[in-house]
């Protein structure tokens, strides 16, 4: 099978994956009371909230009439119709990523996180989420960029010498990724940074020993008033230059590296690869783990394949014929299990990002959840889970692409 027709077979297999995926959630979302789904996945208009079904009425304050914009959105969202139709209409919207707006009455819609965010009430949840999304992207390319310098090398080691170091250190790195709580490894590490170099209150070296070492790993960017970043007036440190807004998102990427590069300030995107590298070494240990746990038997049904055999007859020792030879299987195998990886690395993306204080979509996810489950952000809730299952479809097209320009014989699966 030619390689675009292989490509194709597999996009075209992922949507009715991606359809099914919106269906779950379509069922969850159905569990929700009217007034909910019509407050998260409707736009207010003006100053009348979709978010109840009555307010007062304009001749008479005294009394309470139907409230036109909640009717508007049951007609809209098809909740006065029959369920497929709904399910049809939520569909559409997914795919048209009409995924909904953020709530007045929830935290990220006051602006009562604790974080400092202003209120986002009545801004699209599509457009939030594609706004904290590359400082993910960069954290995650850069996790799993981490998980194949490792992978690769010992699953090669360890298909050449069955029972050595390689394997034993693969069982290992499983156990710890799936064993251990990354929120007791990433305080530890953070800790153990910090205290290693001279702790929490040392002056910073980055920032002209305007900040401290603490500083230097928590946060997405360094802290006022850090000078080569903020600037000085005659009176002192000023805010945040016009290409960072707020001190959360860059311009004009959104990647904080490349947008850093961009602006001239080589030493803030070398600090912004200082701060992802603790929260990107935990999530690959995870990512490792999840590698390890899928291609952990796949090894010993390379041992006889014949270029091998053909290899071994020529006198070369065991050691050389499988470093040599098995990188080529050992990556495309590493590219299979690349996505059921995915789900666990995503997951632990929130708690990393709450934890180093880090602007990314995880973090936007769990001030979704801040307060009662009556404040929950229903809207950024689904958006963010239809985000996830998003990267995990393209990403098994793009795992299985480069699968099968390594590995030919996957093409005939």
């Amino acid at each position: 099978m030619r390689l675009w027709v292989y490509v194709v077979r597999r996009i075209v297999l992922a949507i009715p994956v991606l359809i099914g995926v919106m269906t779950v959630l379509f069922v969850l979302v159905s569990a929700l009371p009217e007034t909910q789904r019509a407050c998260a996945f409707y736009a207010p208009s003006g100053r009348t909230s979709p978010c109840t079904s009555m307010i007062p009425c304009p001749d008479d304050p005294s009394r309470l009439c139907s409230n036109p914009v909640y009717q508007s959105a049951v007609e809209t969202l098809g909740l006065n119709q029959p369920v497929t139709t709904q399910w049809a209409i939520y569909v559409v919207n997914s795919l048209t990523f009409n995924w909904g707006y953020v709530g007045q009455g929830t935290a990220l819609g006051t602006g009562e996180t604790g974080s400092g965010l202003p209120s986002l009430a009545g801004h699209s949840v599509t457009n939030i989420l594609v706004t904290f999304l590359p400082y993910s992207l960069e954290l995650l390319l850069l996790t799993f960029g981490i998980a194949f310098l490792v992978v690769v090398p010992l699953y090669s080691r360890a298909t050449a010498r069955p029972g050595g170091f390689a394997e034993n250190g693969s069982r290992a790195l499983t156990v710890t990724g799936f064993g251990v709580s990354l929120i007791i490894l990433g305080s530890l590490a953070l800790v153990g940074v910090t205290f290693a170099l001279g702790g929490p209150a040392n002056p910073s070296t980055l920032c002209a020993g305007k900040s401290t070492v603490f500083l230097d790993f928590y946060g997405s960017w360094p802290q006022p008033p850090c000078v080569p970043l903020y600037g000085t007036t005659n009176i002192g440190p000023v805010g945040y230059p016009n290409w960072l807004g707020l001190g959360y998102i860059s311009t004009p990427t959104g990647f904080p590296t490349v947008d850093a590069a961009l602006h001239g300030q080589l030493w803030l995107a070398l600090d912004t690869l200082l701060r992802m590298a603790i929260p990107a070494l935990l999530l690959a240990l995870v990512a490792i783990g999840a590698f390890f746990r899928v291609i952990r038997y796949a090894p010993t049904e390379r041992l006889d394949l014949e270029f091998l055999r053909g290899e071994r007859a020529r006198g070369l020792p065991e050691p050389k014929v499988f470093p040599r030879q098995a990188r080529r299987p050992a990556l495309s195998a590493s590219f299979t299990a690349l996505v059921p990886a995915i789900p666990w690395v995503l997951a632990n993306l929130i708690l990393v990002e709450m934890l180093f204080n880090l602007w990314g979509v995880g973090r936007i996810f769990s001030y979704a959840v801040v307060g009662g489950v009556r404040d929950w952000d229903f809207g950024v809730l689904f958006g963010t889970v239809l985000l996830f299952a998003i990267v995990m479809v393209v990403t098994d097209v793009l795992a299985n692409t480069l699968r099968g320009y390594l590995d030919p014989t996957a093409r005939l699966t």
